[in-house]
């Protein structure tokens, strides 16, 4: 006995509808699959139930697939209509021209061109602009001030501080120059007591022959011009005969 013509129409019975869904469904997905096998098609298969619950199939994923239809319905879509592709880009240009022309106008009024046809509504809107402007402008006016000096601040503490540390090596300094004044009378005593062959102060020592060996020799500073008198023996610098001339007489007295 073979199946008989079913009506299409809802099941009333819950039950009935559950179960022909479920095995519909099954059969429904089975074919879906088969197809995509047997003839290598690219078969995407979205099913929900009455409760909302998803049922889905796909050959090489439900999402591409998904992106795929819409690559291709809109390429059909405007490759079908030019006409109208052709008028929506005219419309767009014309609301970017208006847009550009109220933008140069604004402009214009805000440094008080073309102000002569504006009513009153119209200035006073103009001119709550320009107080926010004016505004926000003193702001930051004001913040960059403040940048800088703080700024500024900071690079006078680093000159104070770098001040400071020149002031203590030159302190420094001046102590060890006090120690070279203190320690030069010595070291120049010294260097005239010993060998004045080996001291870089040249002693003009006294003349051998009128001057004791003992008596303290005297350190030579500067030029000291010297006239040299003519005798039978050599000749003796003029100063020096003056000094032994003073020394015998003093002696003598």
């Amino acid at each position: 006995m073979g199946r008989g013509r079913v009506e299409m129409k809802r099941i009333e019975n819950k039950i009935n509808r559950q179960v022909t869904f479920s095995k519909r469904r099954n059969g429904l997905l089975k074919k879906a699959y088969e197809l995509s096998v047997l003839c290598d098609a690219e078969v995407a298969l979205i099913v929900f139930s009455s409760r909302g619950k998803l049922y889905e199939f796909g050959s090489v994923g439900v999402e591409r697939t998904i992106e795929r239809y819409h690559r291709c319905y809109n390429s059909s879509v405007t490759n079908n209509r030019p006409e109208e592709s052709k008028q929506n880009w005219c419309q767009e240009v014309a609301k970017l021209k208006a847009k550009y022309e109220s933008l140069v106008r604004t402009n214009r009024h805000l440094l008080g061109e073309d102000i002569g046809e504006m009513g009153v509504k119209q200035l006073q809107a103009l001119e709550r602009q320009l107080e926010a402007a004016l505004t926000a402008t003193r702001q930051r006016k004001t913040q960059v001030m403040m940048e800088e000096m703080e700024d500024l601040r900071k690079k006078e503490r680093q000159l104070g501080d770098i001040n400071k540390q020149l002031k203590i090596k030159f302190e420094a300094g001046g102590h060890a120059f006090k120690s070279f004044q203190d320690f030069w009378p010595n070291s120049a005593a010294s260097m005239m007591a010993g060998d004045p062959n080996n001291s870089k102060f040249p002693v003009q020592p006294s003349h051998p022959d009128s001057v004791d060996r003992n008596t303290e020799p005297f350190l030579q500073i500067g030029f000291q011009q010297h006239y040299y008198v003519q005798g039978e023996g050599s000749s003796v610098p003029k100063s020096n005969v003056a000094c032994e001339t003073n020394f015998v007489q003093d002696w003598v007295l």
